[in-house]
């Protein structure tokens, strides 16, 4: 029995380390902020992995926004403002052929 998607839909997928500094996310918000990612398109889908942990703020989305442009979503639940990490983020990248996800699926 077949789980998940039969038809293979990735023209690609690749990794790239992209050094980004995050302003601060006010208290009790999501908000989200657009980085430089060369190479990105949009219908690309992305996964985002920071640097580390930062108490108070954390990644809760990651979308390619414009050519070489993904919005990060942050949310910090706390009471105060917090930064999240400066440093290397790792995207990973997902590229559909051409530019769609597949439709077909199988329990």
């Amino acid at each position: 029995m077949t789980h998940g998607i039969t038809l293979g839909n990735a023209a690609g997928i690749y990794v790239v380390g992209v050094d980004i500094t995050p302003a601060e996310v006010a208290t009790i918000v999501t908000v989200e902020q657009t980085f430089t990612v060369p190479g990105v398109k949009v219908g690309d889908a992305v996964t985002v992995s920071p640097p580390g942990m930062t108490a108070g703020a954390t990644v809760t989305s990651a979308r390619v926004s414009a050519v070489d442009t993904v919005a990060i979503g942050f949310t910090n639940p706390t009471v105060a403002g917090v930064t999240p990490l400066t440093g290397t983020h790792i995207f990973t990248v997902y590229r559909p052929e051409s530019g769609a996800a597949a439709s077909i699926v199988a329990d």
